[in-house]
């Protein structure tokens, strides 16, 4: 059984860190670097950090900000937004970078994560699915979630296996910044149809959200962004009552 990981999200928008309300209303959520280095020292499994209007300007993630939060990092790190190439890539590892995020770029052409998978290993190649329930399908969105595309959810998941991802980020839309809890529906379908981990992402506010998605689906890892940005739950303290609920985390 994989322990459970604690993951902090820094959604990057010009060079600052912010977090909104089902992907709009975003607002100002602190420093990248001086959170990086906060949730190092509180006992964070991993960092996750998408540059979330990369793709809709047309434009690469910030390199040098991605440099900047790596040195104070020792946890493994994840970086997303606007990779489209095996280049984009080898930047950002060079950068400091782990493991990265590819979204929209994914959709448009799978081909790209086996060409990933193939140069840099599936373990570095993590494919984040925005998911919304829409009439009565889950549909895949891209371009910061802005436009949805025919894809099922649980059928893309598993193509992005297939293609060589080694693990899915799955981030409910419609649970997105309401601190409602996790999309337990959407976590388990998807996490009960590949073998490679998912995190789930979208809605925690509390925390029995993470010891039901824990509890209730075969996530491996739980990120969350404000609850942490705006110290409403302390990642050592989250931990040591997942703990107490007999949930193994890491």
């Amino acid at each position: 059984m994989l322990k459970k990981r604690i993951i902090p999200c820094l959604d990057i928008k010009d060079g600052c860190t912010v977090k909104g309300i089902n992907f709009e209303g975003l607002k100002n959520a602190g420093d990248p670097v001086e959170l990086a280095k906060k949730y190092e020292q509180e006992g964070a499994d991993e960092l996750v950090f998408l540059d979330i209007t990369a793709t809709l300007e047309d434009r690469k993630t910030f390199v040098e900000l991605v440099r900047d939060i790596a040195r104070e990092l020792s946890i493994p790190f994840t970086v997303g937004g606007g990779i489209s190439s095996v280049e984009d890539v080898r930047k950002l590892l060079e950068a400091g970078a782990d493991k990265i995020s590819i979204n929209s770029s994914a959709v448009k052409n799978p081909k790209l994560i086996s060409d990933l998978a193939n140069e840099f290993g599936s373990q570095c190649i993590v494919v984040a699915i925005d998911t919304r329930w829409v009439g009565e399908v889950d549909l895949v969105h891209i371009h910061g979630g802005r436009k949805a595309t025919e894809l099922t959810t649980v059928e893309w998941a598993r193509q992005a296996e297939n293609f060589g991802a080694g693990e899915i980020l799955l981030t409910s839309m419609d649970g997105d910044g309401t601190k409602n809890g996790f999309d337990l529906r959407i976590t388990k379908l998807v996490s009960e149809n590949v073998s490679i981990p998912v995190i789930a992402s979208g809605g925690a506010g509390a925390v029995k959200d993470f010891v039901k998605v824990f509890n209730e689906t075969n996530a491996t890892g739980a990120l969350a962004a404000s609850i942490f940005h705006f110290n409403e739950i302390g990642i050592q303290d989250l931990k040591q009552q997942l703990k107490t609920q007999k949930i193994e985390v890491r």
